[in-house]
């Protein structure tokens, strides 16, 4: 079904940036509408649709928290209530016409349906870091890509470039390299790359990442196997499996220590750090996306903070750009 149209311990608490970004402004340079332009020049222009993740999946579902992380923070979809959400699988391409092998990357946006009508998101994808550090390495890169495509920049003016970024890309590039075509949207782990801050009822804020666990395991395809598959395997094996038993995935929250980075998404944290299960969410069924839906990982809730990582400050204006070029027919 394709559619067009989130330690009582000395060194696990201390403290983190305002809970409001208000200097976010001063986070990056390039305005979102440069940011916009340069994805849409990757694959060019797809009216109505996302201009990167394009092609998406929608399902109802529901999240049963397991009431582990309420000392943590007062968020409401973290205390003991089960709250109805919205989550949209999808490719990582800017083409809504790529097949599902041709995207590695996976995505999977959960949105959190609040009992007092607001909402919370957390926006998971299949690497565990991101390959650029700032607003600005980012559009280097992808300006990089765009006029090297289009002949506008030599080659080797393109690898010096790259080459100076490769750094902080790394990790990320590894990743990719690592990744097997999934057997489906259900058996992928999906990492919400970004630092957060729970804070609890006195304030004490602990930082945090946030990592969606299948449970019924990670499971793969060759890519003999994949490229047998139709270009949109995922959508129909996940309409199938929704028909047959109901997926589900587990929430860990990662608690950070004292020199963990907040503000950096090319980097890991080591894997020792402690996890709790924060509860599991189950997928209903396939639903129409929503109109004007938009998984933005900077809405959260009271008893969530953002850090002060730049990327994800900067993806606040540029996914209210998008949402509006593609509610405007553009």
């Amino acid at each position: 079904m394709s559619s067009k149209s989130e330690f009582d311990s000395a060194d696990g608490v201390f403290g983190g940036p305002p809970e409001s970004p208000d200097g976010r402004e001063a986070l990056y340079a390039a305005p979102a509408e440069e940011a916009v332009d340069e994805l849409e020049r990757v694959s060019g222009t797809h009216p109505g649709y996302r201009r990167a993740h394009a092609r998406g999946f929608c399902c109802r579902a529901s999240f049963l928290p397991s009431g582990k992380a309420a000392p943590f923070t007062t968020a409401p979809h973290l205390q003991e209530q089960e709250v109805k959400a919205i989550v949209r699988f999808s490719g990582s391409s800017t083409d809504p016409a790529l097949a599902d092998l041709l995207s590695p990357a996976k995505g999977m946006a959960v949105q959190f349906l609040l009992p007092d009508g607001g909402r919370s998101s957390l926006v998971g994808v299949t690497v565990p870091v991101f390959f650029a550090r700032t607003p600005e390495s980012f559009m280097e890169m992808l300006m990089t890509l765009n006029r090297t495509k289009s002949g506008r920049m030599p080659k080797a003016e393109a690898l010096r470039r790259f080459a100076r970024h490769f750094g902080e890309s790394r990790q990320s590039l590894l990743a990719l390299k690592r990744l097997k075509p999934p057997a489906s949207y259900a058996t992928n782990l999906y990492y919400c790359i970004h630092v957060y801050f729970l804070v609890d009822e006195e304030g004490r804020r602990r930082p945090v990442k946030f990592e969606w666990i299948p449970d019924s395991g990670v499971q793969t395809l060759s890519i003999h196997d994949a490229a047998a598959m139709p270009d949109d395997y995922l959508e129909r094996e996940l309409e199938s499996r929704l028909r047959e038993q109901p997926p589900s995935f587990k929430l860990n929250i990662v608690f950070g220590e004292e020199g963990d980075p907040t503000d950096d998404p090319t980097k890991r944290w080591p894997s020792d750090r402690r996890r709790i299960d924060a509860g599991r969410l189950v997928l209903l069924e396939p639903v129409a996306e929503p109109h004007g839906l938009i998984m933005d990982p900077t809405s959260v809730t009271d008893g969530i903070a953002l850090s002060d990582d730049p990327i994800l400050n900067f993806r606040r204006d540029t996914y209210a750009e998008s949402l509006k070029r593609r509610s405007g027919g553009h």
